[in-house]
């Protein structure tokens, strides 16, 4: 599998090799992205351990975003919190941590219990962490709420970022579903062929921005996708999405991020099912959107 290595940082996360815009060009072209690490367990884990030994992780990040067309970021979608080697952590949550191409870090985590909640929201009193001197924590945002974040910065002795390589974007068009490169039909007989299909969606986030949103897209992969033949309609009900205020480096900040599932369609439109963090009710909306396909062969 074409598996690249663009970019790999030292601790102090100075490059070793590669670079930051090798790393966006992958992005840019669709790539699967997933940050390889490694750490001592009684430094990362679990501090009172006597155990030093040391643990190699790969993380994946199902979403990506490309700032700005140049500044890269990756999401954890999909992870619910584990207390490795044993099993899972106390509470049933999402852990959504973000990496940014400079390793700044960050954590939100929506807990899924339906536990009362009283927090108020807003800046936080900073954790303790004087047990693991590698962990660097910024800020804290809305402790005591259902949907506590920060930003962070842990000191793993290297950070590669890998990408899987294997999308071509066979598809684009502009909000109003005019084509802008491509053949919509080289879409469809790739995906009646079973090949995955993957969205770059411009914009998403850009109504969590206060004012004048950063270019940004999302990439997000497809689930299931439907081919309306007389309308020449293409649809997906994609993947779970996380929206993040648009910034650089991407960061966590008071009710600035959600998450939800998106119905997108060739035709620019997008229908959001979000959901609120701090409720967790739903919310419907239809907005428009550019969005380029991919598929990987």
């Amino acid at each position: 599998m074409p598996i690249i290595n663009p970019l790999t940082l030292n601790g102090d996360r100075s490059v070793r090799n590669g670079s930051a815009s090798a790393l966006a060009d992958a992005i840019r072209r669709g790539g699967d992205l997933r940050v390889r690490t490694a750490f001592r367990h009684n430094e990362h884990i679990d501090p009172s351990s006597s155990s030093a030994e040391l643990v190699d992780e790969v993380a994946e990040f199902r979403q990506t975003l490309l700032l700005d067309d140049q500044w890269s970021a990756g999401i954890m979608t999909l992870r619910m919190p584990v207390e490795i080697p044993t099993g899972f952590g106390p509470r049933p949550s999402m852990s959504f941590f973000i990496y940014n191409q400079d390793a700044h870090q960050a954590i939100a985590r929506p807990f899924l219990d339906g536990q009362p909640a009283n927090g108020a929201l807003g800046p936080s009193p900073l954790d303790d962490h004087s047990a693991m001197p590698r962990y660097h924590q910024a800020d804290s945002w809305d402790a005591g709420t259902n949907a506590p974040s920060s930003n962070f910065i842990y000191d793993f002795d290297s950070y590669g970022f890998l990408v899987n390589d294997r999308w071509q974007e066979v598809f684009a068009h502009d909000s109003a579903g005019r084509a802008v490169s491509g053949e919509l039909s080289d879409l469809t007989d790739a995906f009646k062929q079973g090949l995955p299909v993957k969205l770059a969606i411009a914009g998403l986030c850009s109504d969590l921005a206060p004012d004048a949103p950063l270019a940004h897209e999302v990439f997000v992969h497809a689930g299931s996708c439907y081919y309306y033949t007389e309308q020449k309609l293409f649809l997906t009900g994609t993947h779970p999405v996380v929206r993040v205020r648009p910034d650089m480096p991407l960061r966590y900040t008071s009710q600035g991020w959600d998450f939800g599932w998106l119905v997108a369609r060739t035709d620019g439109e997008v229908e959001r099912w979000l959901c609120n963090p701090y409720t967790l009710k739903f919310e419907r909306s239809r907005t428009r959107h550019a969005i380029r396909w991919f598929v990987a062969p």
